[in-house]
């Protein structure tokens, strides 16, 4: 379908963003649903962010992604904060509503052509749910009961922190560069999910999971996201890493070489980016087509396990 003068725009906002693979997986969706929207992918400087996000509500985009490093400020720069965005404290997905005929908030997907004079935007979290289900469909990994090491203390790693605690994991260790971070994640579990032993700190004995929520191994020459003096791989039984691109970062190698049972980030970015079109469009976003779209993106026409 040509851009038109009706052509609607989402997009995804990060800093970097030239990794993102999110474009080619929503376009092809949006093509499948034979939408006249085109996503389209920003590198915005976090000082920039609220002027970016009104300016794309001004400008009448359907809705917003929002990657590294922009999911927590962006509570901020929101009209309504969604529960799903409150309760694991962070947005993904930001969608712009207008004010429907009938005086209630529509998304302006469901809006016809006539100008929307009143608009807000509202942030949500598809990111919790995807994590779960990309550990259970992608590493065959449930993890209610199991003990768990999460790397980074960021938008991500307080997300996925919260929410493994939610699925019951027995023991959840949380190792960050700042310190200070993991002791206020661990607060938060101690007072919301009691019974999951929280500790900061790097386990003594191996534990069953091992999740970078970092950022780190994004470009060749980062280092790994924890102290290997600290910790061995050995007797890991599944190593998650959130980076999709490259597909095997150094922690992912070093963990197939320990006989860990490894995945990478990609049906995460699947998994929050279906919900995220279906909260826009309202439709069932064509998850099948999305995923063929970020193997393509990611591998290539190299033939996958």
């Amino acid at each position: 379908m040509e851009i038109n003068a009706t052509t609607k725009l989402c997009a995804v906002l990060g800093q970097p963003i030239h990794h993102s693979a999110s474009p080619a997986m929503q376009n092809a969706a949006l093509k499948e649903l034979g939408l006249n929207w085109r996503y389209l992918a920003f590198e915005v400087d976090p000082k920039d962010l609220k002027a970016v996000i009104a300016g794309a509500k001004a400008m009448r985009f359907v809705g917003l992604n929002l990657t590294v490093p922009h999911k927590l400020m962006a509570l901020e720069w929101v009209d309504i904060v969604d529960e799903s965005a409150r309760f694991w404290g962070a947005i993904n997905t930001i969608r712009f509503e207008g004010r429907g005929p009938d005086d209630e908030w529509v998304p302006l997907a469901k809006l016809g052509a006539e100008p929307v004079q009143e608009v807000r935007s509202r942030g949500f979290n598809t990111d919790a749910d995807a994590i779960i289900r990309a550990l259970r469909e992608d590493a065959r990994c449930e993890v209610r009961g199991l003990r768990v090491l999460l790397l980074g203390a960021g938008g991500a790693g307080r997300v996925a922190a919260l929410r493994l605690a939610a699925e019951g994991v027995a023991e959840l260790y949380l190792v960050n560069r700042t310190q200070d971070k993991c002791n206020q994640i661990a607060l938060e579990i101690n007072r919301a999910f009691p019974n999951v032993r929280t500790v900061v700190g790097y386990p003594t004995t191996p534990v069953d999971l091992v999740m970078n929520a970092t950022s780190a191994g994004l470009n060749p020459q980062d280092p790994l996201p924890w102290d290997v003096s600290r910790y061995s791989l050995k007797g890991t039984t599944v190593a998650f890493d959130m980076i999709y691109r490259p597909t095997k970062t150094l922690f992912l190698a070093m963990a197939e070489g320990a006989g860990c049972r490894t995945a990478n980030g990609l049906g995460m970015l699947l998994f929050q980016g279906a919900k995220s079109l279906e909260l826009w469009s309202g439709q069932v976003a064509p998850v099948e087509v999305m995923r063929r779209a970020l193997l393509r993106n990611l591998y290539g026409d190299t033939p996958q396990e």
